[in-house]
């Protein structure tokens, strides 16, 4: 039996707190899914329905955690929006502008960093990568703006090293500093230090606040970490178990610059992580 987790400095409503501003239109949206459902039909069995109705808004220059049970479609959900999968219904609307296929100006950072990178090319070459198809950006401006990446990323010196010369951590960094290196409006990141030690974890989650502090992108933010979620974000959604749907948006009224130790012993870091639990735990408990 599940008990209640009543979380120091925020009041306990029925099931679940919803935070008005952002719905309300505050600064200007970035970003927009309006009724995402995705179905699935396999070859024998009755369809699934992964998402059942998914909208949300993300502001310019916001940094936005999506959380929720294990198999929610929250990487699905990345997908569409990345329009790498067509939704069975609903809109994704990046600008203003509907999301019909892979749109200029966004990159979906998968979770198996490892497999996205290029064995064969140097940390230098897959950084360069994304930049080889840019009409008018010649081989000295492009190395020289994945050199800048790749110090950005903390590999300075690295960049002849190959992506199985280094660490897991290290080659996550290399597939950030190729993301940077696009110029993104909207950074999708799928898990991206799942499979990571805590200690390397913590220090990437840093050096992500970092970049994102001084290139100012919007980013959205996918993870199974409730911890990480609160310590990153301007704002957390929760998705309810398959077939999804939002459950909950909330301000994380955390000040930035954030600390690992400072930011995770506030009292609203504690009641948001408390209350975020409490409702995934509500809704596996449902399953």
């Amino acid at each position: 039996m599940n008990r209640a987790i009543r979380a120091p400095g925020l009041a306990m409503p029925p099931y679940y707190w919803h935070d008005t501003r952002h719905a309300k239109g505050e600064g200007n949206v970035m970003l927009e899914v309006r009724g995402l459902r995705k179905v699935y039909h396999p070859l024998s069995g009755p369809p699934v329905v992964a998402m059942g109705e998914v909208s949300f808004r993300v502001a310019e220059r916001e940094f936005v955690s999506i959380v929720g049970p294990s198999g929610c479609g929250k990487s699905t959900l990345l997908q569409c929006v990345a329009g790498l999968m067509r939704p069975s219904a609903g809109a994704v609307l990046l600008n203003g502008r509907e999301v019909t296929g892979p749109p200029e100006g966004l990159i979906l950072l998968f979770q198996e960093y490892n497999k996205s990178l290029m064995a064969w090319r140097s940390v230098l070459g897959n950084v360069c990568f994304g930049l080889e198809n840019r009409p008018g950006v010649t081989r000295t401006e492009r190395e020289a703006e994945a050199r800048r990446c790749i110090e950005m990323v903390g590999l300075g010196g690295f960049e002849q090293h190959y992506p199985w010369e280094l660490s897991g951590g290290m080659q996550q960094r290399v597939a950030i500093a190729r993301a940077l290196a696009c110029k993104p409006q909207v950074l999708l990141m799928d898990e991206p230090f799942g499979s990571l030690d805590a200690l390397t974890r913590f220090e990437l989650e840093d050096t992500l606040l970092r970049l994102w502090e001084s290139l100012r992108a919007t980013i959205l933010f996918v993870t199974h970490d409730i911890d990480e979620a609160v310590y990153l974000s301007d704002r957390v959604y929760v998705l309810s178990r398959r077939p999804s749907r939002m459950i909950a948006d909330n301000a994380v009224e955390l000040p930035r610059p954030r600390n690992q130790l400072a930011s995770r012993e506030d009292a609203h870091f504690i009641a948001l992580r408390h209350r975020t639990f409490e409702m995934i735990s509500r809704e596996m408990a449902e399953e």
